[in-house]
């Protein structure tokens, strides 16, 4: 009898430096995948281009474009109505994000399983930052 509990699964064949490594590889590549996302610029706009919202990949505001003759900045009501505009042309270039990260890092997040990638245990958390539990109820993780 051996001391390893872990020979009994598939005859013996587990290799838990390889499960590892593989881990750590996945890590690596959704770093990747995240860093490439942060570097990248994705537009949302409302009312025919009159406000343009640019954010990166991963959701952070990177700057706002008002098109000229759009807004008459003396009335309240305008300039309430700019404020609209603004929220809702963040809000589909947040959304563009979201999907671009999730064709980029879908795959990825995928192939970690219960390891704490998004979707996992680590509630959305990039391995690493949570940590095993995170993202549980408390007395859970």
């Amino acid at each position: 009898m051996t001391d390893n509990p872990f020979d009994a699964l598939s005859g013996g064949g587990f290799d838990m430096n390889a499960l590892l490594q593989q881990a750590q590889q996945l890590q690596e590549q959704l770093h990747d995948a995240q860093s490439r996302l942060a570097e990248t610029t994705v537009d949302g706009e409302v009312a025919g281009g009159a406000v343009v919202v640019s954010v990166s990949g991963v959701g952070d505001l990177r700057g706002v474009t008002i098109r000229p003759g759009t807004v008459d900045g003396d009335d309240e009501s305008d300039l309430t109505d700019l404020g609209e505009l603004i929220v809702a042309a963040y809000r589909d270039a947040k959304s563009r994000a979201d999907e671009l990260a999730a064709e980029s890092m879908g795959p990825l997040a995928g192939g970690l399983g219960g390891l704490g990638g998004p979707g996992g245990p680590g509630g959305g958390q990039p391995p690493g930052v949570g940590g095993f539990g995170a993202g549980l109820p408390p007395g859970q993780g």
